[in-house]
């Protein structure tokens, strides 16, 4: 039975934040219906990823035809480089968690960067029934835990953010895909997540536009920006958080490094 991803809203054919949202959350119900296929392990992931980069790249061309596509699972057309409009998008991150059912802690990214910067971003959570994008801004909750809290791979863990929690007296808070760390600190799930050790730039544009315009501090772990549509699509280290923790976490960086 071939999916049928519906109709997207009319506002998507003038507004790409509607668009953004509408990709990710179709894509996000194709996987949740290859959770239903009874495959399992390698076989789940790969028709995980196989079955949303397949769906985002027919509606990209079908609603954006004039558009370049960088996607992890796709070829990167260096033509890119020379267009004024590209979508990044992360068919599905995390993919581990999602061969794990009923793990909720995996999204689907579709970002779109324009003349040099992210303007829109949607980083659906289909398992968890949530899409945070930047057409309907969320709002950052007050901060609920005394102690900050900081994300972190549950399977992988960078060593120095141990020690970062040591000395800001944070406690660590494991979970699956880079998305959903990041959208943990838009939720109050958590207060920071700081990364070193490898990302491309698939795996954080949407939820970095999403935590930007929500009003959180977003940059590389020196401090300097963050780019994307880059040559090389290498970006291996970030941190998102709470504005109040950003000098003291960036200023760690800078004086202990990432490889405690």
């Amino acid at each position: 039975m071939t999916f049928d991803p519906g109709t997207p809203p009319a506002a998507a054919a003038t507004d790409d934040h509607v668009l953004a949202t509408w990709l990710a959350e179709a894509a996000g119900r194709r996987l949740l219906e290859v959770r239903t296929e009874g495959l399992e392990g390698k076989e789940l992931k790969d028709a995980g990823d196989a079955a949303a980069h397949d769906l985002l790249m027919a509606l990209l061309a079908e609603h954006r035809p004039g558009d370049a596509v960088l996607s992890e699972e796709g070829k990167d057309d260096k033509a890119r480089l020379e267009a004024s409009r590209v979508w990044i998008v992360d068919p599905l991150d995390g993919t581990r968690e999602f061969s794990e059912p009923p793990r909720d802690d995996w999204a689907v990214h579709v970002a779109l960067w324009q003349d040099g910067e992210l303007t829109v971003g949607a980083v659906a959570q289909p398992a968890l029934g949530e899409t945070f994008n930047t057409g309907q801004v969320p709002v950052v909750p007050p901060r609920t835990s005394e102690r900050p809290r900081i994300a972190v791979s549950r399977s992988r863990p960078p060593a120095f953010v141990n020690a970062l929690a040591e000395e800001i007296g944070a406690e660590l808070v494991p979970m699956g895909s880079a998305g959903v760390k990041m959208m943990s600190v838009v939720r109050d799930v958590t207060d920071a997540y700081v990364h070193a050790g490898g990302q491309y730039e698939w795996d954080s544009a949407a939820p970095v536009a999403v935590a930007a315009a929500a009003g959180l501090f977003t940059s590389r772990v020196d401090g300097t920006p963050l780019r994307y549509n880059q040559d090389d699509v290498y970006l291996p280290d970030l941190i998102v958080c709470r504005p109040e923790l950003a000098e003291r976490i960036v200023a760690f960086v800078k004086e202990h490094g990432t490889e405690a």
